[in-house]
């Protein structure tokens, strides 16, 4: 008898460990196609101006090495850009017409973005940070030595 409910407890945790699987990966992709909605909206004509700018600005301050709280503190320094991008993206969100949101969702949805388009922003991205290193390098190393 005992044997039998360790069974079925067990069953039961392995079905909810493969749920909550489920569930983070259902959250990721939508989380995904959230951002690559919001990213087809700030090409669209309808979206405002200043939703546009917090776009740009929500951004640049996810590439900026630049934080409120620096990320060597721990769990603060991460907390930091999780809270600030997420609530940036909930208000870009929020400030997009619902309409154009939704049409943007649907694409998001079903044209996923191409290889050679997540190359192109990964190299972008890889640039800027080079960038930033060779300034850093070229200006505060005379001033060390």
């Amino acid at each position: 008898m005992k044997d039998k409910d360790i069974l079925k407890s067990t069953e039961a945790e392995i079905g909810k460990t493969t749920m909550s699987k489920t569930t983070w990966k259902q959250k990721i992709q939508n989380l995904k196609t959230e951002v690559h909605a919001v990213y087809l909206a700030s090409k669209n004509p309808r979206v405002p101006w200043y939703a546009k700018v917090l776009m740009a600005l929500i951004i640049g301050y996810a590439i900026c090495p630049i934080d409120l709280i620096p990320d060597f503190i721990p769990v603060l320094g991460q907390l930091d850009d999780l809270i600030v991008v997420s609530a940036g993206i909930a208000l870009v969100i929020k400030m997009i017409p619902k309409n154009v949101m939704e049409e943007c969702r649907q694409k998001a949805r079903d044209e996923p973005i191409n290889t050679r388009t997540k190359w192109v922003v990964a190299l972008i991205i890889i640039s800027i940070w080079v960038f930033a290193l060779y300034l850093v390098i070229r200006l505060v190393l005379p001033l060390l030595f």
